[in-house]
């Protein structure tokens, strides 16, 4: 027995799932407020979740290079550590040791201070998209307000 295509759509949602545009819509067009302009406070949350879409974008491309320049640095020193020890014998390869360990240390933490960076600069640039959201959703409100004032 083939259900029906409005039984299918009646079935239950997960709460956890996100409205749709159309679901945000169709709820408020059911109160039928007065004065509230449905499109407008539809636009807004769309604005909303592109807004959390293109700051875990950002986040997501930052983590990334982040990863990326982590496998770099690691290769990097390994490479380094090999052809340090390469035909090293003896007291030879305790000093090239010595002076590779040394310029390790210091390797590591140029590395440390740089990958920090990428890491600030990421949360940073998501929280700026935010930012600018909830700056642009404050004037927003304010413009709502004023205009219920007139």
């Amino acid at each position: 027995m083939a259900t029906s295509r409005k039984a299918a759509d009646a079935a239950p949602r997960n709460p956890l799932d996100l409205p749709t545009m159309d679901d945000l819509k169709a709820l408020a067009e059911q109160f039928k407020l007065p004065g509230v302009d449905v499109n407008a406070l539809v636009e807004w949350q769309r604005k909303d979740l592109e807004t959390l879409a293109e700051a875990n974008r950002q986040a997501y491309e930052g983590m990334k290079a982040l990863a990326e320049r982590r496998g770099e640095i690691l290769r990097e020193t390994l490479a380094q550590w090999q052809e340090t020890l390469k035909d090293a014998t003896g007291q030879e390869a305790f000093a090239r040791q010595t002076e590779a360990a040394q310029r390790g240390v210091q390797q590591a933490i140029d590395h440390f201070r740089e990958l920090a960076e990428m890491e600030a600069q990421t949360r940073n640039n998501a929280w700026k998209v935010l930012q600018d959201r909830m700056q642009e959703n404050v004037a927003n409100l304010q413009q709502l307000f004023q205009a219920g004032k007139r």
